[in-house]
Formats: structure tokens, C-alpha cells, sequence
């Protein structure tokens, strides 16, 4: 159990830094961000609407409780790291250029979430 728990908690704040500092550079005024959205085709406003669900989906995460609320919260995520993918994939940028931030951003959401589950049932048992 003590194995389970670290090793969702490794996977869980690896997830929530990366989401938060996603969400607190997009509340951030900055050029080279707004020439990246325009590169992306995305307007710059929906940085901001994405990093307001980014911090509610961190916060509904590390509440105790509410299963339901935390299963979407990780789906959020997984469809936030998703659209970016393919985003970028749209755009014609190599991989290089972000297959491995959002390689590492699957990683640690699956994790946390294939651990939550386990750390569930272990606390079950």
C-alpha cells in the first residue's frame, strides 16, 4: 500500500506542476506566446479559458472524495495534452518539437490515474 500511495503521489504532483504552470504562463502577458497561439490558429482568449479549467481541474483532483468529479478532471487533462497533439500536428511542426513535453504529460496523467484507482482498491481490501 505505502508503494501504491508514493507512487501515485510521484505521478500526481509531476501532473499538477505541469498543469499549473501551464495554466499561471497563459495568464501571463507575453508576445512570443501570442505569436505561438496565431501559429496554432487558436485565438489568444482560449489560453486563459483553458487555464481557469486547468487550475479547477487540479483543485478537483486534490480534494479528498469526489470520484466523479476527479475521473473528469483527468479526462480534462488528457483531452487538454490531446488537442495540443494534434494542434501542433496540424500545423505541420515537427515532433521533436512537442511529442515530448506532451509524451511526458500522457505519462503522468495515466499514472496518477492507473494509481488513484489502485490506491482506491488497496483502501478497499
Amino acid at each position: 500500500m505505502k508503494t501504491i500511495k508514493i507512487t501515485y503521489w510521484v505521478f500526481t504532483i509531476l501532473l499538477i506542476a505541469l498543469m499549473l504552470f501551464s495554466a499561471i504562463s497563459s495568464f501571463m502577458t507575453n508576445p512570443q506566446a501570442e505569436a505561438f497561439a496565431r501559429h496554432i490558429g487558436y485565438p489568444v482568449y482560449i489560453f486563459k479559458f483553458l487555464a481557469v479549467a486547468k487550475i479547477l481541474g487540479v483543485i478537483a483532483i486534490l480534494i479528498p472524495g469526489f470520484s466523479r468529479l476527479k475521473e473528469w478532471a483527468y479526462a480534462g487533462f488528457t483531452f487538454d495534452l490531446l488537442g495540443a497533439m494534434y494542434s501542433f500536428f496540424a500545423v505541420n511542426d515537427s515532433a521533436s518539437q512537442w511529442a515530448p513535453m506532451l509524451t511526458a504529460g500522457l505519462i503522468f496523467i495515466f499514472g496518477s490515474y492507473i494509481f488513484y484507482h489502485k490506491k482506491l482498491n488497496a483502501q478497499k481490501a
